[in-house]
């Protein structure tokens, strides 16, 4: 007996969902024909697995994209999957090397490639199972790690351009936060005692300046430990899907990063529909993978709301036209890729152009914020400067009358 996840129509019209035990799908769906259910589709209940750790390294990320090329080149040769994992593990080290015999284990026993790889989230994202699955089911395994490893390398390079373009804002951040903290924990106290000492009347611009300071230097705990609350926060929102929910729907209500954030989505929803219907798999098959395979909590709701849509006989392009989290652009250039049959071509297409509109916003974002921060800094420290001047030259005046 194997356990299975269901989802039928009862005799009401409303959708159910449940997980049962039986011999195989087929005598399951007599089964629930019997008690009056349409099923729709009938999948083996995945396992509990380890939950996925909080991201991986570059030397591991580079070695599974090493390692989906290696497979890529090895199984159009005819080498045997076993064996082709066995090849392409020689090029991996540490615990990839060890995650590919462990699969390659899981194979020779029966199990699927995208079910064995499944048990080692960290390394294998929802995005690279869903394109494992769907060359399973399309018998094109091959084809499939050749779309992995271009679609692996279009992630890198463009986690790449990402990672070069916020270097320099996050050190201005980071050193530009450090300074004024300095200056206001250090450097005014210092001046405060200066200032108190000789009994004269401080400007209310000084006042304020040393008020804030104190208030700092009273809440020092709380600044010492903000990195290690961010870094906790962070985990929270990539690790638990409950914080990634929170996390996306908090930016889909910034004016300036909502759009950024639909654009991404959007990308990776046409990308990776794009890629399962060109590889032969039919619509709603590609939405069922693809909510499988989307990692954002947000997005998969709402590709959920379209299969079942597409489900009741609605196009794709007007299931996606009522919603709201995708762009129009996406449902229009499908809504043409319908029309000329040519659905995989303009999908691939949508998602070259949200990953470009992707890119090009967050170069927009680095330009401005590089300015906005250096004014930002700077006019603190002007502020800082011209209250203790101003009152320096308060006490100076002061002497000659």
């Amino acid at each position: 007996m194997k356990a299975f996840v269901y989802e039928a129509v009862d005799p009401s019209g409303r959708k159910v969902r449940g997980e049962v035990e039986a011999l195989d799908p087929t005598s399951l769906t007599r089964t629930l024909e019997q008690r009056g259910l349409l099923v729709l589709a009938v999948e083996t209940s995945a396992p509990s697995r380890p939950r996925p750790r909080f991201g991986f390294g570059f030397r591991a990320r580079r070695e599974v994209l090493e390692v989906t090329r290696a497979l890529a080149s090895l199984l159009p040769a005819g080498l045997p999957l076993a064996r082709a994992l066995a090849a392409a593990s020689n090029v991996a080290t540490g615990r990839v090397a060890t995650a590919l015999e462990s699969v390659r284990d899981r194979v020779e026993h029966g199990e699927t490639l995208a079910a064995a790889l499944s048990y080692h989230p960290d390394l294998f994202s929802p995005v690279y199972l869903g394109l494992v699955r769907a060359g399973e089911k399309s018998s094109d395994l091959s084809g499939a790690f050749a779309r992995l490893s271009h679609q692996l390398e279009r992630d890198e390079q463009m986690r790449a351009k990402l990672l070069s373009a916020s270097v320099y804002p996050l050190l201005l951040a980071i050193l530009g936060g450090l300074a004024i903290l300095v200056l206001l924990v250090y450097v005014i106290p210092r001046f405060a005692e200066l200032l108190e000492g000789t009994g004269a009347i401080l400007p209310r611009s000084t006042a304020v300046v040393l008020s804030v300071s104190t208030t700092v230097r009273s809440l020092w705990p709380l600044f010492a430990a903000a990195p290690v609350l961010i870094a906790l926060f962070v985990a929270w929102t990539r690790t638990n899907a409950q914080g990634q929910r929170a996390w996306t729907s908090l930016l889909l209500r910034l004016p300036l990063i909502a759009n950024f954030v639909r654009q991404r989505l959007a990308g990776q929803f046409a990308r990776m529909m794009g890629t399962l219907v060109s590889g032969g798999a039919t619509l709603v098959s590609a939405l069922d993978d693809t909510v499988e395979s989307l990692a954002d909590p947000v997005a998969r709701d709402e590709t959920v709301r379209v299969r079942d849509r597409v489900r009741e006989g609605s196009a794709l392009n007007r299931a996606l036209e009522e919603g709201t989290l995708f762009p129009g652009l996406l449902a229009q250039l499908i809504a043409v890729g319908e029309q000329s049959s040519n659905l995989a071509q303009f999908l691939l297409k949508a998602a070259d152009i949200f990953e470009e509109k992707t890119e090009r916003t967050v170069q927009r974002l680095v330009t401005v914020l590089e300015p906005m921060m250096i004014v930002l800094f700077g006019g603190i420290v002007a502020v800082v400067a011209l209250a203790l001047l101003q009152a320096i030259y308060g006490i100076n005046a002061g002497t000659f009358r």
